[in-house]
Protein backbone atom coordinates (compact mmCIF):
# COMPACT_ATOMS: atom_id res chain seq x y z
CA UNK A 1 0.00 0.00 0.00
CA UNK A 2 0.99 3.63 0.12
CA UNK A 3 3.10 5.25 2.82
CA UNK A 4 0.40 7.56 4.19
CA UNK A 5 -2.70 6.90 6.24
CA UNK A 6 -5.18 7.18 3.41
CA UNK A 7 -6.25 4.57 0.92
CA UNK A 8 -6.76 5.93 -2.60
CA UNK A 9 -9.16 4.68 -5.26
CA UNK A 10 -9.37 5.65 -8.94
CA UNK A 11 -12.39 4.55 -11.01
CA UNK A 12 -11.81 4.30 -14.76
CA UNK A 13 -14.05 3.97 -17.81
CA UNK A 14 -13.54 5.11 -21.39
CA UNK A 15 -14.67 8.75 -21.45
CA UNK A 16 -15.09 9.52 -17.72
CA UNK A 17 -18.62 10.92 -18.19
CA UNK A 18 -20.98 8.02 -17.33
CA UNK A 19 -19.71 4.98 -15.45
CA UNK A 20 -16.60 6.15 -13.60
CA UNK A 21 -18.13 9.45 -12.40
CA UNK A 22 -21.13 7.47 -11.13
CA UNK A 23 -18.75 5.08 -9.37
CA UNK A 24 -16.80 8.00 -7.88
CA UNK A 25 -20.00 9.65 -6.63
CA UNK A 26 -21.60 6.50 -5.26
CA UNK A 27 -18.40 5.32 -3.57
CA UNK A 28 -17.84 8.80 -2.08
CA UNK A 29 -21.45 8.71 -0.75
CA UNK A 30 -21.04 5.22 0.78
CA UNK A 31 -17.65 6.10 2.29
CA UNK A 32 -19.14 9.24 3.85
CA UNK A 33 -22.06 7.24 5.28
CA UNK A 34 -19.47 4.92 6.86
CA UNK A 35 -17.69 7.94 8.38
CA UNK A 36 -14.50 7.13 6.47
CA UNK A 37 -14.32 10.18 4.16
CA UNK A 38 -11.07 11.30 5.84
CA UNK A 39 -9.44 7.92 5.19
CA UNK A 40 -10.17 7.27 1.52
CA UNK A 41 -9.18 9.46 -1.44
CA UNK A 42 -11.55 8.97 -4.39
CA UNK A 43 -11.24 10.07 -8.02
CA UNK A 44 -12.19 8.97 -11.53
CA UNK A 45 -10.68 9.22 -15.00
CA UNK A 46 -11.06 7.95 -18.55
CA UNK A 47 -8.73 5.93 -20.75
CA UNK A 48 -9.57 8.22 -23.68
CA UNK A 49 -9.47 12.01 -23.96
CA UNK A 50 -12.89 12.49 -25.60
CA UNK A 51 -14.48 14.56 -22.82
CA UNK A 52 -11.68 16.23 -20.82
CA UNK A 53 -13.06 19.07 -18.70
CA UNK A 54 -16.71 18.11 -19.25
CA UNK A 55 -19.24 17.43 -16.52
CA UNK A 56 -20.70 13.93 -16.19
CA UNK A 57 -23.43 12.97 -18.68
CA UNK A 58 -26.73 14.66 -17.73
CA UNK A 59 -28.46 11.27 -17.62
CA UNK A 60 -25.87 9.96 -15.16
CA UNK A 61 -26.26 13.08 -13.03
CA UNK A 62 -30.06 12.78 -13.07
CA UNK A 63 -30.06 9.09 -12.11
CA UNK A 64 -27.52 9.70 -9.35
CA UNK A 65 -29.50 12.67 -8.01
CA UNK A 66 -32.70 10.56 -7.98
CA UNK A 67 -30.75 8.13 -5.77
CA UNK A 68 -29.33 10.81 -3.43
CA UNK A 69 -25.86 11.17 -5.00
CA UNK A 70 -24.45 14.42 -6.42
CA UNK A 71 -22.06 14.22 -9.39
CA UNK A 72 -22.22 17.92 -10.34
CA UNK A 73 -18.78 18.86 -9.00
CA UNK A 74 -16.90 16.40 -11.19
CA UNK A 75 -15.09 17.03 -14.46
CA UNK A 76 -13.69 14.43 -16.84
CA UNK A 77 -9.97 13.82 -17.09
CA UNK A 78 -7.70 11.28 -18.74
CA UNK A 79 -5.69 8.67 -16.83
CA UNK A 80 -2.02 9.63 -16.46
CA UNK A 81 1.03 7.47 -15.79
CA UNK A 82 1.35 9.26 -12.43
CA UNK A 83 -2.01 7.81 -11.40
CA UNK A 84 -0.39 4.38 -11.10
CA UNK A 85 1.89 5.73 -8.37
CA UNK A 86 -0.78 7.89 -6.70
CA UNK A 87 -3.56 5.32 -6.31
CA UNK A 88 -3.75 2.06 -4.36
CA UNK A 89 -6.77 0.76 -6.29
CA UNK A 90 -7.30 1.42 -9.99
CA UNK A 91 -10.74 0.08 -10.83
CA UNK A 92 -11.82 -0.53 -14.43
CA UNK A 93 -15.47 -0.68 -15.46
CA UNK A 94 -14.91 -3.29 -18.18
CA UNK A 95 -12.27 -5.58 -19.70
CA UNK A 96 -11.43 -3.19 -22.53
CA UNK A 97 -10.49 -0.46 -20.05
CA UNK A 98 -8.71 -3.02 -17.86
CA UNK A 99 -6.50 -3.96 -20.82
CA UNK A 100 -5.89 -0.28 -21.67
CA UNK A 101 -4.80 0.36 -18.08
CA UNK A 102 -2.47 -2.65 -18.06
CA UNK A 103 -0.86 -1.41 -21.27
CA UNK A 104 -0.26 2.01 -19.67
CA UNK A 105 1.02 0.64 -16.36
CA UNK A 106 4.38 -0.88 -15.61
CA UNK A 107 4.34 -4.52 -14.49
CA UNK A 108 4.85 -3.50 -10.85
CA UNK A 109 1.51 -1.64 -10.90
CA UNK A 110 -0.59 -4.40 -12.45
CA UNK A 111 -1.65 -5.76 -9.03
CA UNK A 112 -3.41 -2.42 -8.33
CA UNK A 113 -5.69 -2.79 -11.37
CA UNK A 114 -8.95 -4.73 -11.12
CA UNK A 115 -12.48 -4.98 -12.51
CA UNK A 116 -15.07 -3.14 -10.41
CA UNK A 117 -17.66 -5.91 -10.61
CA UNK A 118 -15.19 -8.31 -8.95
CA UNK A 119 -16.20 -6.55 -5.71
CA UNK A 120 -19.98 -6.87 -6.30
CA UNK A 121 -22.25 -9.47 -4.76
CA UNK A 122 -25.38 -10.90 -6.36
CA UNK A 123 -24.44 -9.88 -9.91
CA UNK A 124 -23.46 -12.24 -12.70
CA UNK A 125 -22.00 -9.38 -14.74
CA UNK A 126 -18.22 -9.05 -14.78
CA UNK A 127 -18.43 -5.66 -16.48
CA UNK A 128 -20.38 -2.45 -15.93
CA UNK A 129 -22.04 -1.82 -19.33
CA UNK A 130 -21.65 1.57 -20.97
CA UNK A 131 -25.13 3.20 -20.88
CA UNK A 132 -24.18 6.09 -23.19
CA UNK A 133 -26.05 4.91 -26.29
CA UNK A 134 -28.88 3.11 -24.50
CA UNK A 135 -32.11 4.15 -22.82
CA UNK A 136 -32.55 5.61 -19.36
CA UNK A 137 -33.03 2.17 -17.76
CA UNK A 138 -29.35 1.49 -18.53
CA UNK A 139 -28.36 4.34 -16.24
CA UNK A 140 -30.38 2.86 -13.37
CA UNK A 141 -28.78 -0.55 -13.96
CA UNK A 142 -25.32 1.05 -13.91
CA UNK A 143 -26.22 2.88 -10.68
CA UNK A 144 -27.39 -0.38 -9.06
CA UNK A 145 -24.32 -2.32 -10.19
CA UNK A 146 -21.97 0.44 -9.04
CA UNK A 147 -23.72 0.60 -5.66
CA UNK A 148 -23.28 -3.14 -5.13
CA UNK A 149 -19.62 -3.05 -6.20
CA UNK A 150 -18.98 0.05 -4.06
CA UNK A 151 -20.28 -1.70 -0.95
CA UNK A 152 -18.08 -4.70 -1.71
CA UNK A 153 -15.03 -2.52 -2.37
CA UNK A 154 -15.46 -0.66 0.92
CA UNK A 155 -15.69 -3.96 2.80
CA UNK A 156 -12.54 -5.15 0.98
CA UNK A 157 -10.68 -1.97 1.96
CA UNK A 158 -11.81 -2.29 5.60
CA UNK A 159 -10.50 -5.87 5.69
CA UNK A 160 -7.19 -5.04 4.02
CA UNK A 161 -6.01 -1.81 5.64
Amino acid sequence: MNNHLNTSVLFVCMGNICRSPTAEGVFRHIVKQAGMQDKIIIDSAGTHAYHIGESPDKRSQTKARENGVDLSGQTARKVTVEDFDRFDYIIAMDRSNLEDLKRLATQEHHQKISLFMDFAENWDNSEVPDPYYGGSNGFQEVFDMVTSASNGLLEHIKRNT
